[in-house]
């Protein structure tokens, strides 16, 4: 992916959310363009409008952190805005693979048996392991009953993005399908930040945008996020409806694997509806054989 592309494209995206009464500015009249002028975001950045202009035609190659720094507080950006800005300005510079230790693409990883046997010790919810692609890459037994619609696929690995927009049965799974659209995209445009060089995230993203006119709209939006937490709410095609609590782990000894479960509130429908969904793939997926990616 393009850096200086990537970079013009989020700034000015960012510049056009941020009003002038929302920074504090006299909005003025005759303003013909959405947002915040060059010129403003400047000042509140404490650098001259010749040299954000720089950084917002693409060129963040030496931008010190203050001044990086400059341009969040400028911008208001979140967390995970202001990472990703600071990620796109270490891919400009050719520190990426410094900053951020990366498995090679060649290599098929295998987890650990320390690590998939606690994965498979945790058989109250379901439980996976992905990459910042969103491909699954291993899982407990319930995991692999709960998506199980996306393990029906020929695609090696399951990838949570291709099912989400790709297949049909996803607006059935996820009851909230545009908070799952949305959520996705902005996951996939942080790991493009990250790992801008990644030939397999820019294949998988042009696939997305050429089949999917959803994706491509959200792609456009430059949109990121912090993805840790939360409630989802799902239609799962044997059981039904599941309200599912979620935490998202980094793995401290995996750079860029996220160990994602799921657990129900106990007492709660959703605990007897995961424990119908345990009794369906005892009995449905005897033979389940784990794949690893």
């Amino acid at each position: 992916m393009d850096n200086r592309t990537e970079v013009r494209e989020f700034l000015v995206s960012r510049r056009a959310k941020i009003t002038p009464e929302q920074a504090g500015l006299p909005a003025g009249p005759n303003r013909r363009v959405p947002g915040l002028r060059r010129s403003e975001v400047a000042a509140l950045a404490d650098v001259s409008t010749e040299y954000y202009s720089r950084l917002e035609r693409g060129n963040l190659a030496g931008a010190s952190a203050a001044v990086l720094a400059g341009v969040a507080r400028a911008l208001q950006l979140d967390d995970a805005e202001r990472a990703h800005l600071f990620n796109l300005a270490q891919a400009a510079g050719g520190m990426t693979a410094l900053t951020r230790p990366r498995r090679r693409a060649t290599k098929r990883w295998t987890p650990r048996p320390g690590l998939q046997w606690m994965l498979d010790s945790i058989t109250e919810g379901p439980a996976f392991i992905r990459n910042g692609r969103m491909d699954l890459l291993t899982s407990n037994h319930l995991a692999r009953a709960f998506l199980c619609d996306m393990y029906d696929n020929s695609r090696c690995p399951p990838n949570f993005a291709r099912f989400g927009f790709l297949d049909e049965r996803a607006h059935s799974f996820y009851v909230d399908w545009e908070l799952m659209a949305d959520i996705t995209v902005a996951i996939l445009r942080t790991e493009a930040g990250r790992n801008p060089y990644d030939k397999e995230l820019h294949d998988l993203v042009g696939e997305l945008s050429t089949c999917s006119d959803e994706f491509r709209r959200r792609w456009g939006a430059h949109d990121v996020r912090h993805h840790g937490t939360g409630v989802k709410h799902f239609r799962h095609p044997v059981v039904g409806e599941l309200a599912l609590a979620y935490e998202g782990l980094d793995l401290a000894a995996d750079p860029g694997l996220n160990l994602t479960i799921y657990s129900a509130e106990p007492g709660s429908p959703t605990r007897e509806n995961l424990r119908l969904l345990a009794s369906w793939a005892a009995s449905e997926l005897p033979e389940f054989r784990r794949e690893v990616y």
